[in-house]
């Protein structure tokens, strides 16, 4: 299986990725930074995951299928916790990641 064909989830993984790394530092600088801790541990994970989905797409990877899945898991999760707040960088963040789990899925 070649990257080419997962053009499509590659950008959906870069776009998790970033939106959750925008989240994570922008949670860290509100007011009530020990409200945001779910969200700040969800979006390292979510941009963690995404971004090793991406590297093991991009070696060809025996296992895009099974960690897709995870991903999914991780991703749905995340949109979750950011959906709950009300900040527009959590809210762009749950977005970005639904559409990466709905992406993740059709791999998985």
């Amino acid at each position: 299986m070649s990257h080419e064909k997962y053009q499509d989830l590659i950008q959906k993984l870069h776009e998790c990725m970033e939106a959750c790394n925008h989240c994570y530092d922008a949670c860290l600088k509100e007011e009530d930074v020990k409200m945001m801790a779910e969200c700040i541990r969800t979006d390292r994970e979510c941009a963690d995951i995404c971004g090793y989905l991406e590297q093991a797409i991009s070696r060809n990877s025996p296992f895009v299928s099974e960690l897709a899945g995870v991903c999914a898991k991780i991703c749905q999760a995340c949109g979750d916790e950011c959906k709950k707040h009300d900040h527009q960088h959590c809210q762009d963040c749950a977005k970005a990641c639904y559409e990466c789990a709905e992406a993740c899925k059709k791999v998985a």
